[in-house]
Protein backbone atom coordinates (compact mmCIF):
# COMPACT_ATOMS: atom_id res chain seq x y z
CA UNK A 1 0.00 0.00 0.00
CA UNK A 2 2.79 2.34 0.57
CA UNK A 3 4.22 2.70 -2.61
CA UNK A 4 0.45 3.85 -3.70
CA UNK A 5 0.35 6.35 -1.74
CA UNK A 6 4.06 7.92 -2.50
CA UNK A 7 2.83 7.35 -5.95
CA UNK A 8 -0.50 9.50 -5.37
CA UNK A 9 1.61 12.09 -3.03
CA UNK A 10 4.12 12.28 -5.72
CA UNK A 11 1.54 12.86 -8.98
CA UNK A 12 0.08 15.64 -6.34
CA UNK A 13 3.63 17.15 -6.08
CA UNK A 14 4.04 17.16 -9.76
CA UNK A 15 0.91 18.80 -10.29
CA UNK A 16 1.16 21.75 -7.58
CA UNK A 17 4.82 22.51 -9.34
CA UNK A 18 3.57 22.18 -12.92
CA UNK A 19 0.48 25.10 -11.47
CA UNK A 20 3.11 27.20 -9.90
CA UNK A 21 5.07 27.36 -13.02
CA UNK A 22 1.88 28.26 -15.14
CA UNK A 23 1.08 31.06 -12.63
CA UNK A 24 4.80 32.72 -13.22
CA UNK A 25 4.83 31.95 -16.81
CA UNK A 26 1.02 33.44 -16.96
CA UNK A 27 2.35 36.72 -14.87
CA UNK A 28 5.40 36.49 -17.04
CA UNK A 29 3.11 36.86 -20.46
CA UNK A 30 1.41 39.05 -19.09
CA UNK A 31 4.15 41.46 -17.89
CA UNK A 32 5.66 41.17 -21.51
CA UNK A 33 2.15 41.58 -23.68
CA UNK A 34 1.29 44.93 -21.14
CA UNK A 35 4.76 46.44 -22.24
CA UNK A 36 4.21 45.22 -25.92
CA UNK A 37 7.18 43.38 -25.83
CA UNK A 38 5.17 40.46 -27.21
CA UNK A 39 2.20 40.52 -29.63
CA UNK A 40 -0.96 38.56 -28.61
CA UNK A 41 -1.81 39.24 -32.56
CA UNK A 42 0.67 36.18 -32.70
CA UNK A 43 -1.51 33.06 -32.85
CA UNK A 44 1.11 30.68 -30.73
CA UNK A 45 1.57 33.42 -27.73
CA UNK A 46 -1.83 33.57 -28.12
CA UNK A 47 -3.08 29.91 -27.63
CA UNK A 48 -0.13 30.30 -24.94
CA UNK A 49 -1.80 33.04 -23.43
CA UNK A 50 -5.16 31.60 -23.41
CA UNK A 51 -4.23 28.04 -21.94
CA UNK A 52 -2.45 29.63 -19.00
CA UNK A 53 -5.13 32.28 -18.55
CA UNK A 54 -7.74 29.16 -18.37
CA UNK A 55 -5.52 27.46 -16.06
CA UNK A 56 -4.96 30.04 -14.00
CA UNK A 57 -7.77 32.48 -13.61
CA UNK A 58 -10.40 30.14 -11.28
CA UNK A 59 -7.41 29.99 -8.71
CA UNK A 60 -6.86 33.85 -9.29
CA UNK A 61 -10.18 34.91 -9.35
CA UNK A 62 -11.10 34.66 -5.73
CA UNK A 63 -8.26 35.81 -4.19
CA UNK A 64 -8.84 39.32 -6.72
CA UNK A 65 -11.97 39.59 -5.44
CA UNK A 66 -10.56 39.54 -1.22
CA UNK A 67 -7.32 41.10 -2.70
CA UNK A 68 -7.70 44.63 -4.14
CA UNK A 69 -4.13 46.13 -6.54
CA UNK A 70 -1.76 47.73 -5.08
CA UNK A 71 -0.56 50.55 -6.96
CA UNK A 72 -2.40 49.23 -9.66
CA UNK A 73 -0.22 46.11 -8.89
CA UNK A 74 -1.81 42.66 -8.93
CA UNK A 75 -0.41 40.68 -6.42
CA UNK A 76 -2.46 37.63 -6.37
CA UNK A 77 -0.19 35.70 -8.72
CA UNK A 78 2.40 36.18 -5.77
CA UNK A 79 0.17 35.24 -2.89
CA UNK A 80 -1.38 32.06 -4.71
CA UNK A 81 2.43 30.90 -5.68
CA UNK A 82 2.82 30.90 -1.62
CA UNK A 83 -0.19 29.30 -1.07
CA UNK A 84 0.62 26.33 -3.24
CA UNK A 85 4.08 26.52 -0.91
CA UNK A 86 2.30 26.34 1.93
CA UNK A 87 0.17 23.61 0.73
CA UNK A 88 3.14 21.24 -0.18
CA UNK A 89 5.13 21.99 2.58
CA UNK A 90 2.52 21.68 5.27
CA UNK A 91 -0.12 19.73 4.47
CA UNK A 92 1.17 17.60 1.37
CA UNK A 93 3.82 15.53 2.77
CA UNK A 94 2.77 15.37 6.71
CA UNK A 95 -0.64 14.07 4.98
CA UNK A 96 1.03 11.52 3.38
CA UNK A 97 3.34 10.65 6.24
CA UNK A 98 0.21 10.49 8.46
CA UNK A 99 -1.79 8.48 6.05
CA UNK A 100 1.62 6.21 5.62
CA UNK A 101 1.43 5.83 9.51
CA UNK A 102 -2.26 5.01 9.55
CA UNK A 103 -1.94 2.13 7.46
CA UNK A 104 1.47 0.96 7.86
Amino acid sequence: MAPLIYFVFFILNALLDLLKWAVIISAIISWLVAFDVINLRNNAVYQISRFLDAVTRPLLAPLRKVIPPLGGVDITPIILILVIIGVQSFLLFPLRNTLLGILG
